[in-house]
């Protein structure tokens, strides 16, 4: 299966080294040029971001894919802000008039205090407990061929359908993040990809074998993706320059979180404590100053030498791959040029081994 490279776009131009693309005013004109250069890079999608202060997701994927042709978009949604009903209807009338180029992911939200900017004070917890229950309505939805009744503990619906269905079937990829008990226990059961940041190899393969016993019982069987920040370079002692280069503009231009904030923060922490740099290319300082949030796993070389350190990763399982850098837009045109017909070539060939040795 061919491997498939996710971006990211935001609505704003960010300024300098940037951690974040999400946040800020609205820009039109950067949005357009951010999607059609990721488009013309050969990025298969990009991630809408969320945050309870940013631009809403299906507006701005709507009108990112006004502006492009093939690009789709992996679009942030947390469960419980609507009616998992409208959600279904929403995603299935996205998925039908942009003709399939919809991916959802799944967050039962960051911190306590995003989620009660927007007026839930429902614990972490239950959240994931309520989004499991969200979702499982949203399948329904989508699938169902007549009206429904529904009798949960979060959601009571009486004769629920939707004429609208999704282009993509049963419905479009569901992806979602997580390390605690009940987001590995949500995804399981209802999600398809599990998206994970750049961790060491052990690790990595250690977190798929167990994510694949637990969505077993299910009759499921996953995709998996993991994000890094590539920093490449003519030659390898360029690229770890430009790596100290960035660490320092981000110590003295960006507003830095000092504490985790989630369970999948607190490991890359650890990892980070142990060393900077692991398997050669996993380079983690960013990770370190930071405090872990959000996607700060740098892999650090040549373009030659970070394609090859991504096919680790597909090697073991690992089918998508989230790559953005730290000069959102500039990367984006060096990356489709140097490393995504790299990593997709690779893929190809390991395929083609492994059909061969099958």
């Amino acid at each position: 299966m061919p491997a498939r490279i996710i971006g990211m776009v935001g609505v704003a131009p960010p300024q300098g080294t940037a951690l974040h693309v999400i946040g800020g005013g609205i820009s039109p004109s950067f949005l357009r040029e951010f999607a059609q250069a990721h488009e013309a890079a050969d990025f298969d999608y990009v991630l809408v971001g969320y945050y309870s202060s940013s631009a809403e997701g299906f507006s701005v994927a709507s009108y990112a894919a006004a502006q492009t042709k093939k690009l789709a978009f992996l679009i942030a949604h947390r469960p419980g802000n609507v009616t998992p009903t409208l959600a279904a209807r929403t995603i299935a009338t996205f998925d039908a008039l942009s003709g399939g180029r919809l991916a959802l992911h799944i967050i039962a939200g960051i911190t306590d205090e995003d989620q009660q900017r927007e007026g839930d004070f429902t614990p972490k917890s239950e959240r994931y407990e309520r989004a499991a229950e969200y979702l499982d309505v949203m399948r329904r939805v989508w699938t169902a061929r007549s009206p429904f009744d529904y009798d949960g503990r979060f959601y009571k619906f009486r004769s629920a359908f939707s004429e609208a269905k999704p282009v993509q079937q049963p419905y479009p990829p569901l992806f979602f993040g997580g390390s605690s008990p009940g987001a590995l226990a949500m995804g399981a059961q209802h999600c398809d990809v599990f998206a994970m940041f750049g961790e060491p190899l052990d690790e990595t393969a250690e977190r798929i074998a167990e994510f694949r016993a637990l969505a077993a019982p299910f009759g499921k069987q996953p995709r998996f993706n993991v994000s890094f920040r590539p920093i490449i370079a003519r030659t390898e002692g360029e690229a770890w320059d430009k790596a100290r280069k960035i660490l320092a503009d981000l110590k003295t231009g960006a507003e830095l979180s000092t504490r985790t904030q989630d369970r999948s923060a607190e490991r890359l922490v650890a990892i980070a404590a142990r060393g900077d740099v692991h398997d050669e290319r996993l380079w983690m300082p960013v990770v370190a100053a930071s405090a872990g949030k959000g996607n700060t796993s740098c892999l650090v070389g040549t373009p030659e030498q970070v394609a090859e350190a991504i096919l680790k990763y597909y090697r073991l399982g690992v089918a998508s791959f989230l790559i953005r850098g730290f000069d959102p837009l500039g990367d984006v045109a060096d990356f489709g040029r140097e490393l995504i017909p790299r990593i997709k070539a690779g893929a190809l060939r390991i395929d083609q081994e492994m059909a061969v040795a099958a």
